[in-house]
């Protein structure tokens, strides 16, 4: 009966270091996928990593684990907002080249980088809610590849989905996300005077 206890125990003390170490990446993803609802998220996390730890086979798999049911906490709050999905026009979309755009419409005459200067009028907090704008289902892929390094291969895996769904939805998120920096850059001022 005591041997059954000190395990318990180690195994509480083994879940408080991987929280601790953990923590601020966790922070990082949910504040990416769900904005203001990232500690909350992040709690319901804890709370069901801590319900299912028994669930775990491989401690060195434990990281991973934990992210992949930080993702799928994200998501349940992302469904519960929003039970119907986004509709996107993905012939609008498709279509849209943010490179020709910029080129074309010409927000920074006389400007030999039109494009980094473009791109410099957009702090952290203007990409973050360019990404929130985004359906979820395309926020979740770029957030886990494009913001914090995963390999498709391993964000297919969290996701559980084939690498050829998160491909497809890598692609089409980079498409909306730029159509939005473009619509998000005229909603706030942040082109020259005059352009459309």
């Amino acid at each position: 009966m005591v041997g059954v206890q000190v395990t318990q125990a180690d195994q509480r003390e083994d879940f408080r270091r991987l929280v601790r170490a953990e923590l601020p990446r966790l922070y990082a993803i949910a504040r990416s996928l769900v904005g203001a609802d990232a500690e909350d998220a992040v709690q319901d996390c804890m709370v069901k990593a801590f319900e299912c730890l028994d669930q775990l086979r491989d401690p060195a798999a434990a990281a991973a684990w934990l992210r992949s049911i930080l993702v799928n906490c994200c998501r349940d709050r992302g469904r519960a907002r929003a039970r119907q999905p986004v509709a996107v026009d993905f012939e609008e979309v498709e279509d849209f080249s943010l490179y020709r755009k910029i080129a074309y419409e010409d927000p920074f005459p006389y400007s030999d980088s039109l494009h980094l200067d473009f791109l410099q009028g957009f702090g952290p907090e203007d990409v973050r809610a360019v990404l929130l704008r985004l359906p979820e289902i395309y926020r979740v892929a770029l957030v886990l590849v494009y913001m914090h390094g995963f390999l498709a291969k391993e964000a297919a895996a969290i996701l559980r989905v084939p690498l050829g769904t998160v491909l497809a939805r890598l692609h089409r998120g980079r498409k909306l996300f730029e159509k939005q920096m473009w619509d998000y850059a005229e909603e706030n001022g942040l082109l020259k005077e005059g352009v459309r």
